[in-house]
């Protein structure tokens, strides 16, 4: 049996799986949903809301909520627009030839790659 003491970290595996080029090009491709997910999750958590609260202020169903939180679908501009007229967060969007990612003010905490969702 391995010793825990020998088990890679989270960073080193992710580190050897960005290596391949299909996971990296996958966590590209849902980087935006899945940060958008633990943006809206952190607020709810924070706030002490439930999804079904959540939705109500926001003005949408609960269960667009629960899709959101789930990071497997890229939410609209104007889902985003939405969510930070809301809650008052910042959703800004970079949009590159390659990817598009959450802009990170310095005041933001950036969800590293160990805390970003995996399907």
């Amino acid at each position: 049996m391995v010793k825990l003491s020998e088990l890679p970290t989270e960073a080193e595996v992710h580190e050897q799986d960005m290596r391949d080029l299909d996971y990296r090009r996958e966590i590209e491709r849902t980087r935006l949903a899945n940060d958008v997910a633990i943006k809206v999750i952190q607020y709810r958590v924070t706030h002490s809301l439930s999804q079904a609260a959540l939705a109500r202020l926001v003005g949408m169903r609960q269960p667009n909520i629960a899709r959101l939180e789930a990071g497997d679908h890229e939410p609209s501009l104007s889902t985003l627009s939405r969510l930070s007229a809301a809650l008052g967060l910042d959703f800004s969007v970079d949009v590159k030839p390659d990817r598009m990612k959450l802009r990170y003010a310095a005041r933001d905490s950036h969800p590293g790659t160990h805390e970003r969702k995996r399907a």
